[in-house]
Formats: structure tokens, sequence, C-alpha cells
């Protein structure tokens, strides 16, 4: 296969990777496996009461994410299952750390439907671009920016500690920061992470759209 790059000022539209080894046993991919295997001890923790010992299991695999991303750079250890699997260990991260902080009452309910909403949409969309038509959209900085600001978010959360002021704009519950009621600081990281994210997902559509276009006009 080869690599399809649009005229002028357009991102890169990859049709495949041709960089990437069809490895599996990769230094990376093992920590992306471990990073996906840390997720029911952290839900463990969380639902047994140990706040501080969630916090940092929760942090430990969000922030590893870094790490194996600059291994598999700098030792040309990228493969094609490390490019699937670690956007999907981040959205499992995602998803776990909001569905449990709904659950212990830390998070409102729209934020979860966003997160979920985006997410699922996201995989599918990539999964059926991926399989249909061999394109893959190349994960934008923007996005690891949203991905970690919403990490740092959720590890406040579940810390829970110090709870700050809010602003008292408004008089709703569902709006925590921005009503008068004290919370945690994690929730202006997950506001900022959520808009963001949802500039990112506009971002992703219009490239996804321009390298479907390419690739059915090379088929």
């Amino acid at each position: 296969m080869t690599q399809h790059e649009p005229q002028g000022r357009e991102p890169k539209l990859k049709l495949c990777s041709d960089e990437a080894s069809d490895a599996i046993l990769t230094i990376p991919n093992a920590i992306s496996f471990v990073r996906l295997c840390l997720v029911p001890v952290f839900l463990a923790l969380l639902f047994s009461g140990n706040d501080l010992g969630a916090a940092v299991l929760f942090a430990l695999a969000a922030g590893t994410d870094f790490i194996d991303g600059q291994i598999a750079r700098r030792t040309n250890a990228v493969s094609k299952l490390g490019q699937v699997l670690d956007p999907v260990v981040d959205r499992a991260l995602m998803v776990t750390a909001v569905i449990s902080l709904l659950l212990v009452g830390r998070l409102p309910l729209w934020v979860i439907v966003l997160v979920l909403v985006r997410d699922l949409g996201l995989l599918v969309a990539g999964a059926w671009a991926l399989s249909r038509w061999r394109v893959r959209v190349p994960v934008a900085f923007a996005g690891k920016l949203a991905t970690t600001f919403m990490f740092v978010g959720f590890t406040g959360l579940l810390l829970n500690v110090p709870q700050v002021p809010g602003l008292g704009l408004v008089d709703i519950a569902w709006l925590p920061g921005f009503s008068g009621e004290p919370c945690s600081w994690g929730i202006w990281f997950i506001y900022a992470g959520l808009c963001i994210s949802c500039g990112v997902t506009a971002r992703y559509a219009v490239e996804g759209v321009r390298a479907l276009r390419a690739a059915m006009a090379m088929a």
C-alpha cells in the first residue's frame, strides 16, 4: 500500500502505515496490555473506598500512555497492533473512569453521555474505515492534549480533595464548579478536556471524509 498526501495545506491522511510492523510481542504493546489489566484493579480499589489507591493506580495507567508511545517511536517499534491497541486502552480507561465516577456520585450524567457517545462514535467509525478502506486518520496532538486534561481531571475527582469553592454563577447541581457548591479541582480539567475534544472530533470527521474520498478514488 502507498501513502496518500493531499495537495496544499491539508493534513496528512494515511491509507496505511509504511513504518508500522506486524510485530505483536513488543515492549510498547506489553505496556499497553499491562495498562489494560490495571483497569479492574482500579475499579476494585475505588469501590472498596480506597480513593487514594484508585487515584494513584489510574494516574499510573494513564501516564504510561506517554511512555509506551515514546518507546515505540525511539526504538522503531511502532506496530500495527500498537496503533490499534493504544487508543483502545485510552478509551477503555476513559469509559471506565466516567462510569465509575458517575456511580460514586462525583460526575454528572451529561459528561458521561458526551464522552461515551464521542468515544463510541470514533471507535466504530475508525474500525470501519480501517477494515473497509484501509484508512487511518493519524491521532492529532490536540487529541492527546484533550485526553491528558481529562485524565488529570479524573484523577482529581478520584482523590476528591481538596475541594474548591464553586463560582456561584448558576443554581444547577449538574454543573459542578459553576454552582455555589464546593467541588473537586479536577472538574475544571474535565471541562477543558471536553472543549478541546469537541474541536478535535470535528477535525477527525473532516479528515476522515477526505481520507475516505481519497481511498475511494484510488480503488
